[in-house]
């Protein structure tokens, strides 16, 4: 959970609403410190809050890995799109001037 903790804590901000910003950057995602966090906060049991981060950490996979899935579609989309394209019509290359002297 550290590795990743900045791009998780604003998903935990909106997921444990009560719990302000500046705490869980304290926390920087340490697992015990932020169970014991959460249940001092909220009252609940040791178990129940290490369920309820363990489900956060599923939500926050399963949203990594359709981002992952995403992001591939979409890249095989703009090559599909880019293979799907016509051509560009090739003008003749430009005439050149010749430029005449004036000799005297």
């Amino acid at each position: 959970m550290e590795g990743e903790w900045k791009q998780r804590r604003g998903k935990a901000v909106n997921h444990w609403g009560k719990m302000m910003n500046d705490e869980l950057a304290a926390i920087s995602g340490k697992y015990e410190e932020l169970v014991g966090k959460l249940q001092e906060r909220f009252g609940i049991a040791n178990e129940e809050v290490k369920n309820h981060v363990d489900g956060f950490k599923q939500l926050v996979e399963q949203l990594k890995a359709s981002n992952a899935k995403l992001a591939k579609a979409q890249k095989a989309l703009g090559k599909q799109k880019k293979a799907n394209r016509k051509p560009a019509k090739s003008k003749p290359p430009a005439k050149k001037r010749i430029r005449s002297r004036r000799i005297g």
